[in-house]
């Protein structure tokens, strides 16, 4: 069994996203998978996402995590 750590994008109403520009392809570990989204948080804002839940072959580990600033 190969390791996968996965993304799931959600917008403000809490709806999967998918499309363009959202890596849908697994990580190799969970660090690869963090340190890609540390360096794309921004960027995915700008796509639309409002959330990300991170899973590992395919059970959640974490999340929905809020990607707006704290209020």
């Amino acid at each position: 069994m190969s390791d996968a750590w996965t993304w799931t994008y959600l917008d403000a109403d809490g709806a999967e996203l998918s499309g363009e520009g959202l890596v849908t392809t697994a990580f190799p570990s969970q660090s690869d998978a963090e340190n890609w989204f540390g360096e794309s948080w921004h960027d995915l804002t700008e796509l639309g996402v409002d959330a990300v839940t991170l899973f590992h072959e395919g059970r959640q580990v974490y999340g929905p995590m809020s990607l707006r600033a704290a209020e």
